[in-house]
């Protein structure tokens, strides 16, 4: 089973962008990585100036770079930039929004967890496409995830594993409109939230978490004690989503229980030490409210943390 790194959603700063796809190259047990900026189209250029050197790091340690594109194009300058993206001969893409594949030709390419794959038909639609590699949304439960791997055998089913869970984008920003001020003029805000802006209940209660226009859960996602299962379900690839903690321990929890080193129970404390004070859930793979956090092995549903 292989690990993929997924971009980073946040608007980090552009050397702290950089720093951190260089350390994963040089350190990281990540065998596909995928750059570029997906949720917002003005963040874009304040990575361009490194995206070539980051790409060159990347490759030189034997990772395989996928260029993701936006999760929503809508105005002509990010229509315009999809276009191009899907035009250079030698970027492997993962398209996030179907309006690429006018663009795609013949082209192979991968699909990101934004485009809406929910079953078996979908899936096939997209192979017969030149798709080589799906990563399903999280929302899916597993018996969807097990069949859509059974249908399209020629795909490479990945699953979204770890990181807070991309819930819904929007062409508004909240970020910019909870420090009143509008999309156009949002002095990029969401910087200063470089793993999201916590969105609280009126009893204080964890509840989402707001990144520009994207809108994700409040809990991290961890499926290290479903790895068995998600293996038997016929999962090639296991995406993790950048966050603000030591992604290389991340990846290496991963390995280890993926090639049997550690158990996933014991894998699973020590991910609370590498990301402490956040609840972890599992809710969708399990057919249970998303936040919710399920035993593994056959316990009820609850909000274990």
């Amino acid at each position: 089973m292989q690990l993929t790194l997924g971009p980073v959603l946040y608007h980090w700063s552009p050397e702290r962008w950089r720093d951190f796809y260089y350390r994963m190259a040089d350190e990281a047990q990540i065998d596909v990585v995928v750059v570029g900026e997906t949720v917002c189209s003005k963040r874009a250029p304040f990575k361009q100036d490194y995206l070539p050197a980051v790409i060159e790091r990347l490759e030189g340690a034997g990772k395989r770079v996928l260029h993701a594109s936006l999760i929503l194009v809508s105005l002509p300058r990010e229509r315009r930039q999809t276009r191009e993206l899907m035009q250079v001969a030698e970027a492997e893409v993962e398209i996030n929004d179907l309006t690429c594949l006018a663009s795609l030709g013949e082209r192979p390419f991968a699909v990101g967890p934004f485009v809406n794959v929910y079953n078996e038909a979908a899936a096939g639609f997209l192979a017969a496409r030149g798709a080589t590699r799906i990563c399903l949304p999280p929302e899916l439960p597993l018996p969807a995830v097990a069949a859509i791997a059974a249908a399209v055998p020629q795909l490479a089913i990945e699953v979204f594993a770890f990181g807070k869970v991309p819930l819904a984008i929007s062409a508004r920003c909240y970020h910019a409109r909870a420090h009143r001020l509008t999309k156009d003029n949002c002095r990029f805000v969401c910087e200063n939230d470089p793993d999201g802006m916590s969105v609280k209940t009126l009893d204080g209660a964890g509840f989402l978490s707001v990144n520009g226009v994207q809108t994700l859960s409040d809990s991290c996602a961890s499926l290290l004690c479903d790895l068995p299962a998600l293996g038997r379900a016929g999962v090639a690839s296991l995406r993790l989503s950048p966050q603000c903690c030591d992604m290389v321990a991340v990846a290496r929890l991963f390995r280890d229980v993926v090639d049997e080193r550690i158990d996933p129970r014991e894998a699973e404390g020590r991910l609370g030490e590498i990301y402490p004070e956040v609840p972890f859930s599992n809710g969708f793979l399990h057919g249970a409210p998303g936040h919710n956090r399920i035993d593994a092995g056959g316990g009820r549903p609850g909000e274990l943390r």
